[in-house]
């Protein structure tokens, strides 16, 4: 009888407002660093992307696609 599944339904969850509103502030300010680390790491791939594609010659593949600048 200890290992049966027991349901619970939740029908209401009291909150004061500006609890939520600190709690909305303080997840836009802690996701601030993790935009900016995820920058950094589509920059990193699009910068090796381009090396790669100037080291081996490889600018026929993006004609008309990405517009690279002259030699």
């Amino acid at each position: 009888m200890e290992n049966e599944p027991q349901n619970v339904v939740i029908t209401n969850i009291k909150l004061p407002f500006f609890s939520i509103v600190i709690f909305m502030i303080k997840w836009m300010l802690a996701s601030i660093p993790a935009l900016i680390i995820v920058g950094i790491i589509f920059a990193g791939l699009g910068f090796g992307i381009s090396i790669l594609v100037e080291m081996f010659d490889l600018g026929y593949l993006f004609d008309g696609v990405i517009v690279l600048p002259p030699h």
